[in-house]
């Protein structure tokens, strides 16, 4: 059995709590993650809500937050995933608050 190279937490934390996230359906769980991922203007206006079968709920503050957050779906989830693990996000949905 080949071994891995020790991971930091920094590289472990964002996949443990997609997993707990996932588990419990709470994408509060997520919070850090979102946070570093879509830095601190963007998460001033939203918040994960839900991760149920890779789809991540979003709370938005207004119609135009989740337009422009719509349009920008796959490369949130393509950051997102590099983060929490690959097809750890399916799909993004926004909903106002």
């Amino acid at each position: 059995m080949a071994r891995r190279d020790p991971q930091t937490l920094d590289q472990l934390l964002p996949r443990v709590l997609a997993r707990l996230a996932e588990q419990s359906g709470k994408g509060q769980a997520l919070l850090p993650v979102w946070n570093a991922t879509v830095g601190p203007h963007i998460s001033q206006h939203t918040r994960p809500l839900t991760l149920e079968a890779g789809t991540l709920v979003v709370t938005v503050t207004s119609a135009e937050w989740a337009h422009t957050l719509s349009r920008q779906e796959a490369s949130l989830r393509e950051q997102l995933n590099a983060r929490l693990g690959p097809g750890a996000v399916s799909s993004l949905v926004f909903r106002l608050e």
